[in-house]
Formats: C-alpha cells, structure tokens, sequence
C-alpha cells in the first residue's frame, strides 16, 4: 500500500527549503567566516598515481560551523621520535547552497573536496580536509542541507602557496626546502620532476646540462679513491681458514 498522500514529508519541497534556510542562517549567526583554499596539481606522476607538487593558487570565503566547539580533536600535541607533532582534528559543518553560491564552480568544484584546505583565521591554523561526509543528517524531510567536514592540521610539504591571503603565502617562504639549482639534472625519460623555488622545471629537454668543474676538481675524489683502497690490505691470512687469504 502506498503512503498517504497528505502526510507524504519526503516530497514537500517547500518545508525542504525551510530547514535549508533554517541551516543557512543558524550558521550564519553561530558560525565563523573561514578561507577555502582549492589545490590544483601539475605534472602528474602516472606511476605513483599523485602530482608530486600541489598549487594553492585561489581562496574563497564561506561561513562554516564548528562542531567541535569545545576545542580540538585528535591527539593534540605531544612528543615522538621525530619531534613535537601536532594533530589537531576539527570537525565543521558547511550548507550545501552556501558552499555552491561561495566556492562552488561546475566545470571544478561541485562539493568539498579531499586534499583541499581551510584557513581558520581564528586560531591562525590551516587544516587539510581529510574526510567528507554526505549524509550528516539522514534526508531530513526528504533532501540533504549541509555537508560535515572532518579536518586535520595541515603539515607544509613543498607545495606552492599563492592563494592571496599573506599569512599563508607566507609559509613557502618560511618552510621551503627548495633551493636555485644552478647545474641540472636530467632522468632516463628526458623529463625532470624536480622543480624550482618558482614552479619551473629544473631542466627542459634539449637543454644542455652545466658541470660546475673547478668544484668536481676540488672535490678530491682521487685522494678518497687512493685511502680507501688502502683501507683494507686483502692480502692478509685469513685467520679462520687454512692457509687462505681474504
């Protein structure tokens, strides 16, 4: 038997627009305005199946809730073998129409989006979205309102950083390993994946390599070749065998 067309909730559209409107201002009033920085990826790697260097090279703002709202998740900040760790969790919640009408661009970005970052201006962190949830709430009324973000303190690993927002560009500056490589470097491909400080190809093909000679000629390489085969003398007995030699 079928369901009772007047107390039919799951197809009434206009009360699905009022609890979507309903979300979009209680986020409003108790939420906090926070940076959506989109990351593009170049030369990607088929191997591996990864970019080996991301872009931020955008920021949209969107006004989000915290639903964690008595402090941080995760494990916090403790001590291990490499150092003092941070891992800070978040979890914030985002109306599905407000996420379409700050960030969302069809031909790119249709929801939130794994790997993608927010800049939470109220502590000054970046997290990275680690997780998407769809169905925070299971089809109330009949439709979906918001998205759950599940977020994780981002670690900076050689990504370039030109989103606009200066406290966050400013972290490639701070913590790149990059340097200006004045020789070159080339694969068995013809194609180098390393980069420079500025995103450019270290080496492009046909171009022709530099060796920097007066620093392989003052590198002393036959003085460390002549000790080190002086280093053992194979000519010795061995003295766990009879008469033998190494």
């Amino acid at each position: 038997m079928p369901t009772n067309f007047y107390f039919n909730n799951f197809t009434n559209s206009q009360e699905q627009l009022l609890i979507e409107d309903l979300c979009i201002e209680a986020i409003k009033i108790h939420g906090i305005d926070v940076y959506y920085l989109p990351k593009t990826y170049a030369d990607y790697d088929y191997l591996a199946g990864e970019s080996d260097i991301g872009y931020f090279n955008s920021f949209h703002e969107c006004e989000m809730y915290i639903n964690t709202f008595d402090g941080f998740g995760g494990e916090g900040d403790f001590l291990s073998k490499f150092g003092l760790e941070v891992r800070d969790q978040l979890r914030m919640s985002v109306a599905r129409f407000s996420f379409e009408a700050n960030v969302g661009n069809p031909a790119s970005i249709n929801r939130p989006r794994e790997g993608d970052l927010l800049y939470f201006p109220l502590t000054g962190g970046i997290f990275e979205i680690k997780f998407v949830e769809h169905e925070p709430v299971f089809y109330q009324m009949g439709a979906l309102q918001f998205y759950e973000l599940r977020l994780e303190k981002w670690e900076y690993s050689g990504e370039r950083l030109n989103t606009g927002i200066e406290v966050v560009d400013q972290l490639e500056s701070n913590k790149s390993m990059d340097v200006n490589f004045e020789r070159y470097v080339m694969n068995e491909n013809g194609l180098e994946p390393l980069h420079l400080e500025d995103g450019r190809q270290i080496l492009l093909d046909g171009v022709d390599p530099v060796i920097d000679t007066d620093a392989a000629a003052a590198s002393e390489n036959e003085f460390f070749q002549t000790q080190a085969t002086n280093f053992i003398d194979f000519t010795d007995q061995d003295p766990f065998s009879e008469g033998g030699s190494w």
